[in-house]
C-alpha cells in the first residue's frame, strides 16, 4: 500500500446537466474533524449494503486506504470511514443519488482556521465569496483528496492543516503544471480534515479561464510524486542513500566477477561455458562494429549479446545476492508511489545499470584485441594500431583516471583495468589503486584497502608507495594505524631518495609524538629536503628559525627559507612574508642566497591564525609540495 493516496475526481460546473461548486466548497469547509470512537463491534447491515452499492457504483474506491482497514476488519468505525471517504471521492455522482445525499447531508461536520477550515493562496479565505465563484463557475472543478496513515500524519507533521497549508501554497505551481493550467491562471482551495486512522485534506483546484486545465493519469501521478517527494523527503532520502550504496556494490561485484570470468578464459580453465561462449561470441560481434564502442551506440543484434552476458552474470551468487538487495530497495521505493508489486527485471533490463553493460563491451573489447584462445582454437592477431603490453596499458588507463574531461564509465573502465594489471603484479597498478581508495573520488574511499595496495607497490620496490604507505599508517585512521611500520616505510623511502618521506620522517623526529623525540636528527632530514627544494621542508624549516623553536631564531635565515617556499607556491610561506616591517638589528645567517627576495623580517611573537604550530600550514600542499615527485619515482 503506497504512503500516500491522491484521488482526483472533478465537478463539472455550470452548463446542462452541470452542478455548482459552491456546495462542496462550503460542505469541505464548515465540515467538523470527527474522532472516530474505537468501535470494534461488527458493521450494521445497512453500512455493509452502503458498502456494497459504493463498491459497486465506484469500483476504484478500492484503492482507498479506508477500504484496506475495512477488508481487514469489518467493524462500524471502519465502515464509517470508507463510506465518508468514498463518498467524498464521488461527490457530484453522490449528489444525484438520494441514498447519498441523505448520508452527507447527515453526517457531522473540520479543523477550522477561525469561522471555517478553508485556506488558499490569501492568509484569509471569504467562504461566501469563494462559493458565489464557484457557483457561477462553468468549467471543469477537480476535487482533489490527499490522504495519508494515522501514524505517518503523526510522524511527519502533518496532522493539523497549516502544515498542508503550506506544503499546498509551496507546490501549487508544480500541480497547476500538471493540471495544464498556467500558474496565474491557477485557483484553488483546501480543507484539513483531521479524521479517523487517515487524515486527508480536500484540495478544489480550476483554472480561471474556464476552457483550461487537463488532468490524465500521467498528470495525477506527478502530483502524487511532488507531495510524496516533499512529505516523506527525509526518509526517502536515506533510503536513496542506501540503494546508492547497494547499487554500487552490486556493479563492483559485477566487475569482479566479470574479470575472473575472463582470467579464467585466458588461463582455460573457465567453468561458466555458456558465459564464456556468449564473451566470446560479443568479442567477435564487436569486430563488424564501427564508432564508439558502448552499449548505448551498438547495434541491436550486439546489444542482445551484451544483455545476454550480464543475465549470465546475475546467476552468479555474489552477484544475485547484491541484486536482490538493490531490488528490495527500489521495491521499497516504488512502495511510496504505488500499491502495485514491484515489477521482476531481469538486471540486463535495468536502466540504473548501464555501466555495467559498458564494463561488459569492454572486456570483449579486450578479448577481441588480444585475440585470446576459444575452447582450444588460437585466434589471429588483429593489428590495432594500439600499444597492449602491459606497461603501455597502465599509461592508457592512468591518463583516463588523470583527466578531468573523461566521463565517469569510462573512468569506471580503467579502475577495472587497473585492478586486472595489478593482478599481473604491475605495482604502479597497486600505487594508483592505493591513492583511488585513500583518496575517494571515483572509488569509495577506504583506508584498509588503500593500505594493501600500498604494500602491494612498496613490496615491489617502488618508493611512491612506501612513502604513502608509511604515511597512511602514521595517520589518525584508527583501521590502519601501525606507528612503528609506518615508520620504517618512511625510512625505507628516505633512504629510496623520496623527500616527502624525509620531510614526514622529521616531523615525526620534531614533535616525537610517533618516534623517541631527536630533534637533531630531525632537524638534519628538514634540512637535507630543504636544500633539495622541498617546500614544505623549506616552509617548516623557516617557521622554526622564526619562531626560535627547536632552534636559535634567525630572522635572514627564516626569510630566505620562507621565500624559497612562497616561491614554489605554499601559501603558508606567502602569509607569513606578508607580515614584514621594517628590519630589526637582525643576524646574518649562512645559506643566504643574494638573489633572492629581499624581504625583512620582524617576528612580533604571534603566527597568523591559518600558520599557526600544528595546523594546516604545517601540512604538504597538495600542488606545490613536490611536484616532481611522482616523475622521479613512478607514476
Amino acid at each position: 500500500m503506497p504512503k500516500l493516496i491522491l484521488k482526483s475526481p472533478y465537478i463539472k460546473c455550470g452548463g446542462k446537466g452541470g452542478i455548482g461548486g459552491g456546495g462542496y466548497l462550503r460542505y469541505i469547509g464548515t465540515r467538523d474533524g470527527v474522532e472516530l470512537v474505537p468501535d470494534d463491534r461488527p458493521a450494521t447491515k445497512r453500512q455493509e449494503q452502503l458498502i456494497r452499492s459504493l463498491v459497486r457504483d465506484f469500483p476504484d474506491s478500492r484503492v482507498l486506504l479506508e477500504y484496506a482497514d475495512w477488508e481487514a476488519s469489518r467493524t462500524k468505525a471502519h465502515a464509517s470511514a470508507f463510506i465518508t471517504t468514498a463518498l467524498e471521492c464521488n461527490w457530484e455522482q453522490a449528489n444525484r443519488s438520494d441514498v447519498y445525499l441523505k448520508y452527507i447531508a447527515t453526517r457531522p461536520r473540520v479543523e477550522r482556521l477561525g469561522s471555517h477550515g478553508l485556506f488558499g493562496d490569501d492568509d484569509s479565505v471569504d467562504l461566501q465569496k469563494a462559493a458565489v465563484e464557484l457557483d457561477s463557475y462553468t468549467g471543469n472543478v477537480w476535487t482533489h483528496i490527499i490522504s495519508l496513515k494515522r501514524e505517518d500524519a503523526a510522524r511527519l507533521g502533518y496532522d493539523r492543516a497549516s502544515a498542508w497549508r503550506d506544503l499546498l501554497r509551496q507546490e501549487r505551481n508544480e500541480i497547476a503544471a500538471a493540471m495544464s493550467i498556467p500558474p496565474d491562471h491557477f485557483r484553488w482551495y483546501a480543507a484539513f480534515h483531521d479524521e479517523g486512522d487517515h487524515p486527508h485534506v480536500h484540495m478544489m483546484a480550476w483554472s480561471s479561464q474556464p476552457k483550461e486545465g487537463w488532468l490524465d493519469r500521467d498528470g495525477i501521478r506527478k502530483i502524487k510524486s511532488t507531495l510524496t517527494n516533499q512529505i516523506f523527503h527525509q526518509e526517502m532520502l536515506h533510503l536513496y542513500e542506501q540503494k546508492t550504496v547497494s547499487r554500487d556494490e552490486l556493479v563492483r561485484e559485477a566487475r569482479a566477477s566479470m574479470l575472473a570470468l575472463v582470467k579464467e578464459m585466458r588461463q582455460g580453465i573457465c567453468d561458466h561455458p555458456k558465459a564464456e561462449q556468449r564473451m566470446w561470441e560479443l568479442a567477435q560481434a564487436l569486430d563488424g562494429v564501427k564508432g564508439q564502442k558502448k552499449y548505448g551506440y551498438l547495434p541491436k543484434r550486439v546489444k542482445k549479446l551484451v544483455d545476454e552476458v550480464v543475465d549470465e552474470m546475475e546467476r552468479l551468487p555474489a552477484v544475485a545476492k547484491c541484486y536482490e538487495q538493490w531490488q528490495m530497495l527500489q521495491g521499497e521505493v516504488e512502495g511510496y508511489y504505488s500499491d502495485a508489486p514491484p515489477k521482476e527485471q531481469k538486471l540486463s533490463e535495468r536502466k540504473e545499470f548501464r555501466q555495467i553493460k559498458n564494463s561488459v563491451v569492454a572486456e570483449a573489447e579486450r578479448l577481441r584485441f588480444s585475440a585470446l584462445t576459444f575452447e582450444g582454437a588460437q585466434q589471429p592477431e588483429v593489428d590495432t594500431g594500439y600499444d597492449h603490453s602491459r606497461n603501455g596499458w597502465y599509461w592508457k588507463m592512468k591518463q583516463i583516471l588523470d583527466s578531468p574531461e573523461e566521463p565517469i564509465e569510462n573512468k569506471d573502465w580503467a579502475v577495472s583495468e587497473m585492478r586486472e594489471l595489478a593482478d599481473y603484479d604491475v605495482p604502479q597498478a597497486w600505487y594508483v589503486l592505493g591513492t583511488l581508495y585513500r583518496d575517494g573520488g571515483i572509488l569509495i574511499p577506504d583506508s584498509t584497502l588503500a593500505a594493501e595496495a600500498f604494500e602491494k607497490a612498496a613490496q615491489a620496490g617502488m618508493v611512491p608507495a612506501q612513502c604513502a604507505l608509511g604515511e597512511l599508517l602514521l595517520s589518525d585512521d584508527l583501521d590502519v594505524l601501525n606507528p612503528p611500520a609506518g615508520l620504517e616505510w618512511l625510512k625505507r623511502a628516505w633512504e629510496g631518495g623520496s623527500l616527502r618521506a624525509g620531510y614526514l620522517l622529521a616531523k615525526e623526529y620534531l614533535s616525537g609524538e610517533n618516534a623517541a623525540k631527536d630533534v637533531e636528527h630531525g632537524l638534519e632530514c628538514l634540512s637535507a629536503c630543504a636544500d633539495e627544494g622541498y617546500p614544505g621542508a623549506q616552509y617548516l624549516l623557516g617557521k622554526l628559525y622564526l619562531t626560535g623553536q627547536e632552534i636559535p631564531q634567525d630572522m635572514e635565515q627564516a626569510e630566505y627559507w620562507l621565500s624559497q617556499a612562497a616561491a614554489q607556491g605554499n601559501e603558508y610561506a606567502g602569509l607569513l612574508l606578508e607580515r614584514t616591517e621594517e628590519p630589526p638589528n637582525g643576524r646574518s645567517g649562512a645559506g643566504r642566497d643574494p638573489s633572492a627576495p629581499q624581504h625583512k623580517l620582524h617576528f612580533s611573537g604571534e603566527l597568523p591564525a591559518q600558520a599557526q604550530p600544528g595546523g594546516d600550514a604545517d601540512r604538504p600542499q597538495a600542488v606545490a609540495e613536490d611536484p616532481g615527485e611522482e616523475d622521479r619515482h613512478g607514476p
